[in-house]
């Protein structure tokens, strides 16, 4: 299973909300109802949940971050042609 990971992430339109969000999450905040509140993709219902995915199912700088990080890791705000996400590694 090591080519395929869990993700969650939160997606949000600006470089300032991410930046809210990611000071939220560093207070302490709950990834996952940070991620219902203020995610706007569809993973937002689900906590940002993203489920497995393996190497070529995400855009490149997204897909880069994500393989990157460690079970339990959150990313830095990391920008795509989406706009930007804090991903966290699940499993």
């Amino acid at each position: 299973m090591a080519d395929k990971i869990r993700c969650a992430h939160i997606l949000v339109k600006t470089q300032a909300s991410a930046e809210e969000v990611m000071n939220l999450l560093k207070g302490g905040e709950s990834f996952s109802s940070l991620a219902q509140k203020y995610s706007i993709d569809g993973s937002a219902k689900r906590g940002g949940d993203l489920g497995f995915f393996g190497r070529g199912m995400m855009v490149k700088e997204f897909e880069r971050a994500a393989f990157a990080l460690n079970k339990g890791e959150v990313s830095p705000i990391i920008k795509t042609q989406f706009g930007y996400h804090i991903i966290k590694r699940l499993e």
